[in-house]
């Protein structure tokens, strides 16, 4: 991860200084500085770019001062109105503007606790996945290593820091799980490196095929019985309520390492991308050691669901009747609409075994949702008003949005089986509804939500604080629930 340091305001002798400005502002501090060793260059560059501080405006001076190698002045808005959200996306776009430079100083004003949510927008936004590549130019590496924070109060803005670093540890961790190939990250190289979190004080237990087939998933393993790759179930516990024997809150992940779509084929373009069909799970593991490197004062369970999708011999068929561990039987019309199978068996589980206060699904569970909220929202669905209210205020916060979808009998009765007690699909017509209503009929009336972040899993270019990729949606929103409602 970026090195981040904090310390007294200052000017740089070396690499870059970002400016971070709000609307309508006048040189003060270390920009007034700045200002005065630049002879003027700065504000005379600033006001030909028509630069004025507002939020999203960018401006890149090129050595203006001396041992400065460029000046990058970001805008942040009103400053009175921008929250800590405003400062992450600021700090992420002057990161992103100082690839070139090893060292970049990052003057932000506002509170300490804003110059720290700086520094994480600085650090999510450098985030690379670049395992496999071997062949690349060292000139065409970014160079940027270290951001220092300048801040008057920087000893507060530096006690600030580890709780977001570890928001920025869980994140990676998620963008890691969802970028690997679908040839390394199997279901059950997944359960060994959810295993690794031991050593963060999680508990993590895993579950294989002979203990599955015990308990009886006929759901989840009817989605696996294709593939070679046999299937994990990992729980994942952390113990860190000051009474430790309260109820836990609960996320489950769907975690399909590969989606073919198995008998009923998915076409070919874009097919590659189904290797991100566990990003639901990943965002649930890369929770669980957020709260477990903040050291949250909450007892959580994180369940994830790991199958892969595959057309064989052995896979399931249309037509085939599955028992779910429920005890519900489910018509499969369509092998693709199988993530909802494995969220059947695995919120059943859940429940059973952990008796939880509320349970939070999280899936790449329809493309129909992007079709009906783009990228830049997740569908939710919920069974309780006042959890969808939280969900909806974090992810308003963190800038990861929600927007809720109905459920009604009216959906749910689109899921009626001639043979069995329900069928996986409902027809082309509100397609991310009747997967939600068909995951609803899983979880007995507890407080639930279903998030479907098919359209907001992955991003196909770069924004403030996410470049081109896995995006980790749901790490920052669900950390954010569960810091402001359910901690003691």
């Amino acid at each position: 991860m970026l090195d981040v340091a904090f310390s007294k305001s200052a000017l740089p002798k070396t690499g870059i200084l970002a400016l971070l400005i709000g609307e309508g502002e006048k040189p003060e501090g270390l920009w007034a500085e700045a200002e005065k060793a630049s002879g003027g260059l700065i504000g005379r560059a600033l006001a030909a770019a028509n630069f004025k501080g507002k939020a999203g405006q960018s401006c890149t001076i090129l050595a203006p001062i001396a041992g400065v190698a460029r000046i990058v002045a970001v805008g942040l808005g009103k400053r009175d109105a921008t929250n800590t959200r405003g400062y992450e996306e600021a700090g992420g776009t002057a990161a992103a503007a100082s690839s070139t430079q090893e060292i970049l100083t990052l003057a932000t004003g506002g509170t300490a606790e804003q110059a720290a949510h700086a520094a994480l927008g600085a650090a999510l936004r450098v985030y690379r996945f670049d395992k496999y590549r071997t062949n690349e130019k060292p000139e065409d590496l970014p160079k940027l290593g270290r951001v220092v924070i300048a801040h008057d109060d920087h000893a507060k803005a530096k006690a600030a820091w580890p709780n977001l670093a570890a928001i920025a540890d869980g994140v990676f961790l998620t963008r890691d799980l969802v970028s690997e190939p679908a040839n390394v990250l199997s279901p059950v190289e997944f359960a060994k490196r959810c295993e690794e979190l031991k050593d963060l004080g999680l508990k993590v237990k895993v579950l294989g095929l002979k203990e599955m087939k015990k308990l009886g998933f006929g759901a989840l393993l009817g989605v696996a019985q294709g593939s070679a790759n046999e299937p994990r179930l990992v729980v994942i516990e952390w113990h860190g309520a000051t009474k430790k024997k309260s109820k836990p809150i609960a996320f489950v992940g769907k975690g399909v390492t590969f989606d073919t779509g198995g008998i009923s084929i998915k076409p070919a373009g874009g097919m590659e991308d189904m290797k991100w069909d566990m990003a639901g799970a990943g965002t649930v593991a890369g929770l669980m050691a957020v709260l477990a490197q903040r050291h949250a004062k909450v007892n959580a369970v994180g369940i994830l669901g790991l199958v892969e999708n595959m057309p064989s011999g052995t896979a399931m068929r249309p037509g085939d009747v599955v028992t779910s561990y429920s005890g519900q039987t489910v018509e499969v019309l369509n092998t693709d609409a199988e993530g909802r199978l494995v969220l059947a068996d695995a919120l059943w589980y859940c429940q059973e075994q952990f008796d939880p206060r509320f349970m939070v699904n999280l899936a790449t569970l329809t493309g129909a949702i992007i079709i009906a909220l783009g990228h830049d929202f997740a569908g939710m669905f919920s069974n309780d008003d006042t959890l969808a209210q939280q969900l909806a205020a974090a992810g308003d916060a963190t800038g990861e949005k929600l927007w809720r979808m109905p459920l009604a009998d009216s959906y749910d009765k689109m899921l009626k089986s001639d043979i069995a007690d329900m069928k996986n699909i409902g027809g082309r017509p509100g397609g991310s509804i009747t997967a939600a209503q068909f995951v609803q009929r899983f979880v007995n009336g507890r407080p639930w939500a279903h998030l479907d972040i098919a359209g907001t899993a992955w991003a196909s270019k770069d924004t403030a604080v996410t470049p081109k990729g896995a995006t980790a949606f749901g790490v920052r929103l669900l950390n954010q629930f569960v810091a402001t409602h359910f901690e003691d």
